[in-house]
């Protein structure tokens, strides 16, 4: 099953291009919502380390951001 990523965080209006255009130049939808509320949840969680950050808070707090992030679009279906 694949994972709800909310769809474009900050869609726009604007020159619609083919797949081979955007490869071509670089241009993509961007980041998807549920990146944004990762970043978002990542940054609340690293603000709150007391002992500085360590490699291994990064990845159980890059965990803990994408299920807060999967939590939120869950709680917006509601």
């Amino acid at each position: 099953m694949a994972t709800n990523n909310g769809g474009a965080a900050f869609p726009s209006a604007g020159v619609v291009l083919s797949n081979q255009a955007q490869r071509q130049q670089g241009a993509y939808e961007g980041m998807t919502l549920r990146d944004y509320f990762a970043a978002k949840a990542m940054q609340a969680i690293l603000a709150h380390l007391t002992q500085g950050i360590r490699p291994q808070d990064c990845i159980s707090a890059a965990d803990d951001a994408y299920f807060l992030a999967d939590a939120m679009l869950k709680a917006r279906e509601q």
